[in-house]
């Protein structure tokens, strides 16, 4: 803006209208400087009045904040008011007359700018050139608050005198409350631009979910607050650490997708690394620009960069390029940093969602497309959602399902969940075996597996059936088969052994040892069938919960000793070595004598099945108070750690060329009895190196062998 100034140089009034000219004066600068809000247009009126009051060529005012630093400033040569740079601003207050007097909150006149240290010289200031010769420089106060300092320039040396410095005095002691009103008005209107603009950012960017749409939404406030032809936004590699640019809009922004920069360089990079953002004014006077700060197809004339900021850490930057106007507004750091604050919250949050959201997106999968059918309750047992495979085996619709209780489709067990279901609570899982109530009228067998799971922002109860109708009719069809080989042949397999017993004693003559060798390998094998068979009746009365049986006083040296004996022959004919470790003095047992001897042979043969030709198998004792352990050791290849509990499952066989074939019978017997006495049985030992099978059982007690006496 230029003004046609009355450059003039006015004598002192006469003294009787001295007060009444400068009461005038003051009135005059009064009105003119009160009736803007505008800094700008504040500061030009203040320098309009004074050089046409006091005189003078040029002049300027230098804005300070509340800090003491330069905010602003204008400057007048000749007629035209003239544009500040950053650098004149941060010379004049560092080093020139104006800095002098903001540092001494004093006055200044300089009659020859020649011979005063405190001017700034420029090169016109030689004698021979019109530089400036004579200045006026005061503080501009307000309130105690100094708010800036006037200074008044004049080509003529001693054009100035003490009146022409009082009557600058009392000017800028009038214009300093405007100019302080001015500028706060400034800074308000400023901030107030400042939040529309980061309002306007939050409101359009946090009701973004995904993040694409995130980074999209980012662009759009970039360009519209600051007024950019092009705005981009680079997030961090996990990986590389590389800066890659994710999402760009505006002129040739195809250019800038995918480019890479290595954090730390360039200014973009730099803003990464530093966490600060930077404004560019122009970029081909300033060193700090970096090839990679240009884009091909994009003549880059300004630029701002500023972090994307998370709890985290910097995440990435946000690019703004060639503001519209030509220059960046001096809110463009602070508006474009805020839109980073909020990018950086909402992309986190957005990529959270995107977490959260595919992995309820694979739940769903798992959920539909799992095996087993699928119920989710919640605590009061109403159905909130059921899978396919729910839908199918029950044979009710999804809706008829959600308008059942989970109690209607099947007996619940309270003594494994509680009557409120609170051993769920706390996280623990249950399972059981129940049967599922089917549309159709049947009732299917299911075994339920029952946990607390979190359900849509609440926790729930997720019902897992597990379709166990084949292993039942094989439980049954197994059932069967051992009642059949019970019945069917323990009647006459006890007259095969009655006969052989019959026929050993009636042998005689020269072949008598080889009869009653063949006749000692029949009635062994028979012995062997017959506990075989009473195993198989024991497993299925000790899995009713039936009790053991006849419980009485045993001496367990002699129950060991029936056990080896009856295995004698297994082990000789593999050519093993069968040794005892048994400490003097074991106490008695009280347990079904004929039960455990068994107990002990089936491990003993278990332990030969095992044991290669020549290996050794061991039994040990040990007592322990009111207990007996006793342990069964082989060296055969061993039990591997994922098998030791599952060898005493029923029916349960180990495979592989190392593993020989059986029914798999034996070793549940072994368990179930020794727990039906009240002990425990457990499996020891590495792969390669043998097992060892601990078993205990109680000692008999002086009373009780007392009351069976």
């Amino acid at each position: 803006m230029c003004y046609t100034l009355a450059l003039m140089f006015r004598p002192r009034p006469a003294e009787p209208d001295q007060t009444r000219a400068l009461l005038e004066l003051l009135y005059h600068v009064s009105r003119e400087v009160a009736t803007a809000l505008d800094l700008r247009t504040v500061l030009q009126r203040v320098l309009f009045e004074a050089m046409r009051n006091v005189g003078g060529e040029s002049a300027s005012i230098v804005v300070l904040d509340d800090n003491g630093k330069p905010v602003d400033a204008t400057i007048v040569y000749g007629q035209q008011f003239h544009e500040h740079t950053t650098q004149q601003l941060r010379d004049t207050v560092e080093r020139g007359l104006a800095g002098w007097v903001v540092k001494n909150r004093k006055p200044a006149l300089l009659p020859n700018t020649a011979d005063d240290e405190r001017w700034l010289h420029r090169p016109d200031d030689d004698s021979e050139n019109s530089g400036a010769k004579s200045a006026i420089c005061v503080p501009l106060l307000a309130r105690e608050r100094l708010v800036g300092a006037l200074t008044l320039v004049h080509s003529i040396s001693g054009a100035f005198n003490e009146e022409h410095l009082e009557l600058m005095q009392a000017i800028a002691d009038q214009a300093g409350i405007a100019v302080l009103n001015a500028r706060l008005y400034t800074e308000s209107q400023r901030q107030a631009r400042v939040m529309s603009a980061l309002a306007e950012g939050a409101a359009s960017i946090n009701t973004a979910l995904r993040v694409d749409d995130v980074l999209q939404r980012i662009l759009n406030q970039t360009i519209q607050a600051l007024q950019v032809e092009t705005a981009a936004v680079a997030l961090s590699d996990s990986t590389s650490g590389e800066l890659v640019f994710r999402a760009a809009s505006g002129q040739n922004a195809g250019n800038i997708l995918d480019r890479r920069i290595p954090l730390g360089e360039g200014l973009a990079g730099s803003a990464a690394r530093d966490g600060r953002g930077v404004v560019v004014a122009e970029t081909e006077a300033d060193k700090r620009v970096h090839d990679l700060d240009r884009f091909a197809g994009i003549r880059t004339r300004a630029l701002a960069v500023a972090p994307i900021v998370t709890q985290a850490g910097v995440i990435g930057v946000i690019e703004a390029i060639n503001p519209i106007s030509g220059a960046f507004d001096p809110d463009a750091l602070l508006v474009l940093t805020g839109l980073g604050s909020l990018a950086g919250t909402t992309l986190h949050n957005a990529e959270l969602y995107e977490q959260l959201d595919a992995a309820h997106q694979r739940y769903r999968e798992l959920f539909e497309d799992s095996v087993d059918p699928i119920l989710i309750t919640d605590w009061t047992g109403r159905v909130l959602e059921a899978n396919r495979q729910a839908v199918s085996l029950s044979g009710y619709s999804d809706q008829e399902l959600r308008s059942k209780t989970i109690e209607q489709l099947h007996e619940i067990n309270v003594a494994k969940l509680g009557i409120g279901w609170e051993a769920l609570e706390t996280g623990n899982s249950a399972a059981y075996e129940s049967r599922l109530r089917c549309k159709a009228g049947a009732a299917h067998p299911i075994e339920v597996h029952v946990r607390r799971v979190e359900f849509e922002e609440a926790t729930a109860v997720q019902w897992l059936f597990r379709d166990i109708k084949e292993r039942k009719e094989l439980d049954a069809l197994r059932d069967d088969l051992t009642a059949m080989i019970y019945h069917d042949l323990r009647s006459p397999l006890g007259n095969v052994v009655a006969s052989l017993d019959m026929l050993s004693g009636t042998l005689g003559g020269a072949n008598d040892d080889l009869a009653q060798s063949l006749l000692s390998i029949a009635l062994q094998s028979t012995a062997r069938i017959q506990r075989l068979i009473s195993s198989l009746l024991d497993l299925n009365r000790l899995e009713a919960g039936q009790p053991v049986g006849e419980q009485k006083a045993a001496d367990p040296a002699a129950l060991i000793e029936q056990a080896v004996n009856d295995t004698a022959q297994t082990v000789e004919g593999r050519g093993q070595v069968l040794s005892m470790s048994l400490p003097p003095g074991l106490p008695p047992l009280w347990v079904n004598a004929d039960m455990i001897r068994r107990v002990l042979t089936n491990l003993i043969e278990n332990a030969a099945k095992f044991t290669p030709t020549g290996g050794r198998i061991e039994i040990l004792a040990h007592a322990d108070r009111d207990w007996l352990e006793l342990c069964v050791k082989d060296n055969g290849p061993g039990i591997p750690i994922e098998d030791r509990e599952r060898v005493f499952e029923k029916f349960m066989r180990l495979r592989g060329k190392n593993h020989p074939s059986g029914l798999g019978v034996g070793l549940a017997f072994c368990q179930l009895a020794v727990l039906g006495h009240g002990g425990r049985i457990w499996v020891e030992g590495q792969p390669g190196e043998g097992s060892a099978f601990f078993f205990t059982l109680p000692c008999a007690t002086e009373k009780q062998i007392m009351a069976r006496e």
